[in-house]
């Protein structure tokens, strides 16, 4: 396997990261089950300095971890859901609550703007959906679009 090139658009500005750096992020976001000797060939380095500066990006709080991407729908979820949540006055926390312990909502951010977060679901079925969302009606107003389809699929911004 010849050495992993840095793409065009990882390339280091006005950043702690060097062009190492953005090569080892590259290489694992691609493929985060590299052995650390895959690696250090990819990147042309050694296994402990390869190993070393990986060590160094997780310290600095770079990697946050390595982690599986799943699809949803080969596990049976078939419904996937972008959620805009706008608690009523005085709800904002237990609406929160309520998101993260449901486990349909696999991801959630605060936002700005008149709905607080942006939620996305995940559900067997439109019935399950309804019933996710009817758990926040009391306390929350929501908008849904239903997912067709993924256009950029997660990726790593410019380094």
């Amino acid at each position: 396997m010849s050495k992993a090139k840095i793409p065009q658009n990882l390339q280091t500005r006005k950043s702690t990261l060097d062009e190492i750096d953005a090569r080892i992020l590259s290489a694992l976001k691609s493929d985060a089950r590299l052995s650390i000797s895959e690696l250090a060939r990819l990147v042309g380095m050694s296994p402990p300095s390869v190993s070393d500066r990986i060590r160094r990006l997780e310290a600095a709080g770079v990697i946050r971890g390595f982690t599986v991407d799943v699809d949803t729908r080969a596990i049976g979820y078939q419904i996937r859901a972008i959620v805009r949540i706008r608690p009523l006055p005085g709800k904002l926390h237990l609406v929160e609550r309520l998101i993260q312990e449901r486990p349909e909502f696999i991801e959630c951010d605060k936002i700005t703007g008149d709905d607080p977060f942006l939620a996305r679901l995940a559900v067997h079925s439109i019935e399950q959906m309804d019933d996710v969302l009817e758990t926040l009606s009391e306390h929350a107003v929501t908008s849904t679009a239903v997912v067709k389809g993924t256009s950029v699929k997660k990726r790593l911004p410019p380094l």
